[in-house]
């Protein structure tokens, strides 16, 4: 439905909220391009101007990426993780794999520890749509599935700010592993994580722990038999 029309100031940061919200709750998931700006002023029933000073200030804060001629992109689902994404960018990547490593050695012992019946159900899951979207042979496809499971890992760790300072770095986390991958899924760049989540369900924290982090060091995801991604 249109929004409401209160003074000016009030509806510009109504319609950035109501952007903010469809990039939070994944409507617009990260990578995805938003309705063009004909459409956003369709569907809340506000002023181009209005919509054009929203996306700005959503473009400044770090949560979407204009690109003159193709349209304008997510990529970040917080002020945070823009920041994030902008500051490490440019950082050595093995800087970012032993961050990982180091941030899902410990979510992954939390796991083992804390995991519930639902934990599990939603990694079993996502277990399944990775091992589909690697079967699929579409790399970024494989990319998303991957980071989806590692941030469920983490969730089930139950620590908030753990999850949370996870999730504002996924998108660097996101990046390395693009580029670990690369643009052709090749048996070399595969990694089985049954072992992970095995020993999250069986409540082993230290194997769940070595087996997050012994991934990140390899120059790629490589099959191993001691080791998971």
């Amino acid at each position: 439905m249109p929004l409401s029309h209160p003074r000016r100031s009030a509806l510009s940061e109504q319609v950035i909220a109501e952007l903010r919200n469809q990039i939070t709750s994944g409507e617009w998931p990260v990578g995805s391009r938003i309705p063009t700006e004909p459409e956003l002023v369709e569907q809340l029933g506000v002023a181009r101007n209005t919509v054009r000073e929203a996306v700005r200030a959503l473009a400044h804060n770090g949560l979407l990426d204009i690109r003159q001629g193709s349209g304008t992109y997510v990529v970040a689902t917080s002020e945070l993780a823009g920041v994030m994404h902008r500051r490490f960018a440019d950082a050595e990547k093995r800087h970012v794999a032993e961050l990982r490593s180091t941030l899902e050695s410990g979510a992954a012992k939390l796991a083992a520890e804390r995991r519930t019946e639902r934990d599990l159900k939603q990694l079993d899951a996502l277990l399944v749509r990775r091992e589909e979207a690697w079967e699929s042979g579409d790399a970024e496809a494989f990319v998303t599935a991957d980071t989806s499971f590692h941030m469920a890992v983490v969730a089930a760790s139950h620590n908030d700010v753990m999850t949370a300072m996870y999730a504002d770095l996924s998108e660097v986390l996101r990046d390395w592993l693009r580029d670990d991958v690369g643009e052709e899924l090749t048996p070399e760049t595969y990694m089985d994580h049954m072992r992970l989540v095995d020993a999250i369900r069986a409540g082993d924290a230290g194997k769940a722990a070595a087996e997050a982090a012994s991934y990140p060091f390899l120059c790629g995801p490589r099959r191993s038999v001691t080791s998971g991604d």
